[in-house]
């Protein structure tokens, strides 16, 4: 089975500028995503796609294959499936074999391992699915909404009847860490999700995301103490 892990790298990023390649733990942050793709034996082929020449620079460095994404896919209302769809076109234009599955990681969630990517692709096999998405598990977190001049509502369970969490059916956060899907499944829909789905459930402390400048600490603190930063 053929899995090619695509990484989408942007040049542009309004948060945090540059953010796919900061410093992060002493490497650009996305060297570890693409150390991580390569560190896992049953991905075929890692790429990566971008309209930075500096970010495909530093792909190539870490071992990664480049793909050139067009200025017409590359603004940041643009969704992910244009430019994956794109890379999906450009490398089996360059290869004799179709893809069966992309690895869909997202750079800025650079907490956890190459065996995360691994036991994914073993559970997509086992369970014949179509798409796979990565979630943390919250059943112990009781979340709230409210509206401009509206009392607060309780979503996910009942303030008047409140049970013990151990009662409190199990829930699922996607975490943005990867997706898996087959390619089929992104022509036919338009979206990374489709067919039968299937749930990979991480370790909590692998949710976080670097989407501002007080994760890049909190997330390179994770990183550390857990020793994800040793690939």
């Amino acid at each position: 089975m053929r899995v090619s892990c695509i990484i989408l790298a942007r040049g542009g990023s309004k948060g945090i500028p540059k953010k796919n390649i900061i410093d992060f733990c002493g490497k650009p942050l996305i060297a570890w995503t693409i150390l991580q793709a390569l560190g896992a034996e049953e991905v075929t082929d890692v790429w990566v796609s971008s309209d930075s020449d500096e970010i495909l620079k530093i792909a190539k460095h870490y071992g990664a294959n480049t793909i050139i994404r067009p200025e017409k896919i590359s603004g940041d209302t643009e969704p992910s499936e244009s430019a994956w769809l794109h890379a999906i076109d450009f490398i089996e234009q360059q290869s004799e074999y179709s893809i069966d599955f992309v690895l869909a990681p997202q750079v800025t969630s650079p907490l956890r391992h190459a065996a995360d990517f691994s036991d994914a692709i073993a559970q997509i096999k086992a369970n014949g699915v179509d798409s796979l998405l990565s979630v943390a598990e919250v059943e112990d977190f009781f979340i709230w909404k409210q509206r401009d001049g509206e009392n607060p509502q309780s979503v996910n369970y009942d303030y008047k009847d409140r049970r013990p969490r151990q009662q409190i059916e199990k829930t699922y956060i996607e975490n943005g860490s990867f997706y898996l899907f087959k390619p089929q499944v992104l022509i036919n829909d338009n979206n990374r999700l489709g067919g039968n789905i299937s749930l990979f459930v991480m370790d909590r402390y692998k949710m976080f995301q670097i989407d501002n400048v007080e994760d890049i600490e909190l997330s390179s603190v994770i990183m550390k103490g857990f020793n994800l930063n040793k690939v």
